[in-house]
């Protein structure tokens, strides 16, 4: 059986979902630094809040960025990946004119992503990973 401690208690049911998000940016463009990675931050904590997911752990590297997420099951991964490129890509753009000349057509994020489950006993070795990831 899982642990008792990670187990959220919904309304209409008892879960432990959560999810390592990658996604990079377009052309492997290294701009995720200064300004630009605290915003991304800012925007993402946001989004988070907005659309009831919860960002545990998360680490930017100049031309990608990991997330740990969890979710209620009602809440699809690809939805997440969706509203967190989406938003944040539109607004850092706009918040960041020069961005746009680095980028050909103007889109931030490339279209893939990386997505894992992350079960009960591998949680806290992820969180390492992504934590551990501005040390390589």
């Amino acid at each position: 059986m899982s642990n008792q401690n990670n187990l959220i208690h919904a309304r209409t049911c008892v879960y432990n979902v959560g999810y390592h998000i990658v996604f990079t940016v377009k052309y492997r463009k290294k701009i995720l630094t200064g300004k630009v990675a605290t915003r991304l931050k800012e925007i993402l904590h946001q989004v988070a809040q907005d659309k009831e997911f919860i960002i545990e752990t998360m680490e930017l590297m100049p031309d990608h960025l990991h997330l740990f997420v969890t979710a209620h099951p009602k809440i699809a991964p690809s939805y997440i990946v969706k509203m967190s490129k989406g938003i944040s890509g539109r607004l850092l753009l706009k918040e960041f004119p020069k961005l746009r000349k680095q980028l050909y057509k103007g889109h931030l994020w490339n279209k893939s992503y990386y997505l894992e489950t992350v079960g009960n006993i591998s949680k806290d070795t992820v969180k390492q990973y992504i934590e551990n990831q501005k040390s390589k």
